[in-house]
């Protein structure tokens, strides 16, 4: 796990989460949607973000970082190029050119498709799945089946914000030693 110096101080923790910003009935009503764009704004919490996030995953060996389409790009590539992994978009259905491997999943709010390039990963391959928010699990769950078809084998998930009360944690344990790494958890609305 962390060693204590790398610890987010409490102080760290609610500078970031200032960052982050409620928008209600977005997409839908009913639903609480954290924005981060205000977090992407600010350099110094973008910086401190990516740095929390490959913290625990640095000489893990990870070959290949699965960023989610598509506010999980944004955090993918730093994350690639700090674990010096490749990177392997994962995007809605029809926007990847060539030939792809599909997955049909549900959603908190609805049902989606995702694909990934045939051959994006390599097999045996130790893969970080990234996305902005873990809320029910369903989308990097989605993401991580798309990288197990080709053979790799997970070696975590990390998130900017996790929504512990939709409970993806626990959709995506499938395994006492697998690392899921969040930096802000919202247990509440």
């Amino acid at each position: 796990m962390f060693a204590h110096d790398a610890l987010p101080s409490e102080q760290a923790l609610r500078y970031l989460r200032a960052h982050i910003r409620d928008v209600p009935d977005f997409p839908t009503p009913g639903i609480l949607f954290k924005d981060i764009t205000p977090l992407l704004a600010e350099p110094r919490a973008f910086h401190m973000t990516l740095d929390l996030l490959a913290y625990p995953f640095i000489g893990q060996h990870i070959d290949a970082v699965v960023a989610i389409e598509s506010r999980g790009f944004l955090f993918g590539g730093a994350l690639a190029a700090r674990l010096n992994a490749s990177l392997v978009p994962v995007r809605k259905r029809g926007k990847l050119p060539g030939d792809v491997d599909r997955i049909a999943y549900a959603l908190e709010y609805g049902e989606a498709e995702l694909e990934m390039h045939k051959d994006s990963i390599q097999p045996g391959a130790q893969v970080l799945v990234v996305d902005d928010v873990l809320a029910t699990g369903g989308t990097a769950s989605a993401a991580a089946e798309l990288a197990r078809r080709q053979g790799g084998v997970i070696g975590g998930f990390a998130f900017a914000v996790e929504l512990g009360a939709l409970g993806g944690r626990a959709r995506l344990s499938s395994s006492d030693d697998l690392k899921i790494h969040t930096i802000l958890r919202f247990d509440g609305g």
